[in-house]
């Protein structure tokens, strides 16, 4: 990949690094709940072409070709899509490394992108927005899955201890990285809100933009359509 931004290739490098326990960890750490609300997400698609942006080790794309035909998955991280490329083996799941902001695919090529649990790591998040729509056809869909600080107070604080403290510390043993589970839950606090999201989308040209909370407010499903 060339001309990478300096925070994407460190992004990159982070994830490459956590990649060979990534995959036991999301699952541990969420109690498998994260394998529900992409189901949820992916139910959304329809068509028969997706694009799963920052698709890491392809469980959403696993998951969209369940009922797409055909699905590409693009990555930053060559370690992340390396792992991946072991569990789509057989499949009509194509993988690419590149950027959210600069996607290597003509316009109007995909009749969904779908990105979880990744825009919060991207630097320019309206940059992503614009490509995700120029990639879309007419009339296509963007569906993107994302945590989401608690809206519940009750709960917010239970979560919080559990993001903030448990979360880095396990990831730390069982990752060896020392970095990348302290960064993980500071990208959530620091993540715009629901809302802010939505105008984002609307600023885009994104029309019919609606989102809905799973488990407690934790995630967030956004959704839009290509005018």
């Amino acid at each position: 990949m060339h001309n990478l931004s300096e925070k994407n290739r460190a992004i990159a490098d982070m994830f490459s690094s956590i990649a060979p326990t990534y995959d036991s960890l999301n699952h541990y750490l969420s109690f498998n709940i994260d394998k529900l609300w992409r189901k949820k997400a992916v139910s959304l698609l329809e068509g028969d072409s997706a694009l799963d942006v920052a698709t890491g080790t392809c469980d959403a794309a696993i998951e969209a070709h369940k009922k797409i035909s055909k699905v590409v998955g693009v990555d930053l991280s060559f370690g992340m899509l390396q792992f991946g490329k072991k569990k789509i083996k057989g499949q009509n799941i194509g993988l690419v490394c590149a950027s959210a902001e600069n996607l290597p695919f003509k316009d109007e090529v995909f009749d969904n992108v779908i990105i979880a649990f990744g825009i919060r790591n991207i630097p320019d998040k309206i940059s992503a927005l614009y490509e995700f729509k120029r990639v879309l056809k007419k009339g296509g869909r963007l569906v993107i899955l994302e945590f989401n600080k608690p809206i519940y107070k009750s709960f917010g604080a239970m979560y919080n201890f559990y993001s903030s403290k448990l979360l880095p510390f396990v990831g730390k043993i069982i990752s060896k990285n020392d970095d990348a589970y302290s960064y993980l839950p500071d990208s959530i606090q620091h993540f715009p809100d629901v809302e802010f999201l939505k105008s984002m989308m609307i600023r885009v040209g994104f029309s019919d933009v609606f989102y809905m909370p799973l488990t407690f407010g934790i995630s967030f499903i956004h959704s839009g359509i290509k005018k």
